[in-house]
């Protein structure tokens, strides 16, 4: 059909949201001064939960879900863009309040695009999305508090996911012993394959926190919240710093000051949505030269536009490993 584009558009239902593919024109897109035709989209945890209605975090109906996104530059009124452009989104309320990546169409605000490092192509954007980006930020973070390999080992929750598969390839590329807590016993080869070292049972941190618990590792990467998060806490080496970017768990924090008092912890809190430019351009230039492509490769998988409703429920039943590449033009 000429002039129109393909896209899945989330209506609001009585109890679940109306997902549809529908045929859309320029005109059903929001405000910005950048288009972007859309080579790859992704599914975030948080796509999952807007897909399904888990959660309640679309505000505007009806709307294109998908918080990433990856393409080049089709027009543009911004000064700092022009057509042809590789550019990379994530966050900034795109997929809840704007319309998403779950379309071969985009139109943005220019100033929520990174354009893209030339190491990094439109489909390896799309393996790392907001999941990879994320988990930089969290690196980023830790060295920024002096977390170095010689001070211990990193210990990486909701390993087998997205984020923590690209930190553990991340981690151990950077030089860090990983180890990798995971509730499925099953990825462990797929973990090691990443880099980590050591794989521990997520059952033996899901449970009540100790105030203090022994001293097991020098950081972390926490995906998880609620209890898992207490007790990485609790068992964190004097000084080590706990970067927390998720709440696959809950968003509960039961556990103690003791870590915070008596051991010096930090907990870095990690927002991916609204992190200023400077952070976003530095994590996506460390990703060029810290991520090994071929690692990403190994724990992604590509999918169509018409998979992405049945991932939405899959990856919200913790049944997605690692990243999903969605070809929306597929």
């Amino acid at each position: 059909m000429t002039g129109t584009f393909r896209a899945i558009r989330v209506s609001k239902g009585e109890k679940a949201p109306q997902v549809e593919f529908a045929n859309l024109t320029e005109a059903d897109l929001m405000e910005g001064d950048v288009t972007v035709a859309v080579d790859y989209s992704t599914v975030n945890y948080k796509d999952g939960l807007a897909l399904t209605g888990a959660a309640p975090i679309i505000r505007n109906w009806p709307l294109i879900p998908g918080i990433d996104f990856s393409g080049k530059v089709e027009k543009s009124d911004n000064p700092n863009f022009k057509p042809g452009e590789r550019v990379v989104l994530n966050g900034y309320g795109v997929g809840e309040g704007h319309n998403g990546g779950y379309a071969q169409k985009a139109r943005v605000k220019g100033d929520w695009l990174v354009k893209l490092p030339e190491a990094i192509s439109n489909e390896h954007a799309m393996a790392i999305g907001t999941a990879g980006y994320t988990s930089m930020l969290c690196i980023l973070a830790l060295e920024k508090n002096g977390v170095t390999p010689d001070k211990g080992d990193v210990l990486v929750t909701g390993a087998a996911g997205g984020v923590g598969s690209v930190a553990i390839a991340i981690l151990a590329k950077l030089g860090y012993r990983v180890i990798a807590s995971t509730g499925r016993a099953s990825e462990a080869d797929y973990l090691k394959g990443l880099g980590a070292a050591e794989i521990i049972d997520r059952g033996e941190l899901s449970g009540p926190a100790k105030p203090l618990g022994k001293e097991r590792w020098a950081a972390a990467v926490d995906c998880v919240g609620s209890h898992t998060l207490a007790n990485v806490l609790s068992m964190t080496k004097y000084g080590g710093t706990v970067a927390a970017c998720g709440l696959a768990q809950g968003l509960d924090l039961p556990g103690s000051v003791a870590p915070f008092i008596l051991r010096g912890i930090t907990l870095a809190g990690i927002d991916s949505v609204m992190a200023p430019m400077a952070k976003r351009v530095e994590a996506w230039k460390r990703l060029a030269t810290d991520l090994d492509m071929k690692k990403l490769d190994a724990m992604s998988v590509r999918a169509k536009l018409d998979d992405v409703p049945k991932l939405g429920q899959e990856i919200i039943a913790g049944q997605v490993r690692g990243r999903v590449i969605v070809d929306v033009n597929a």
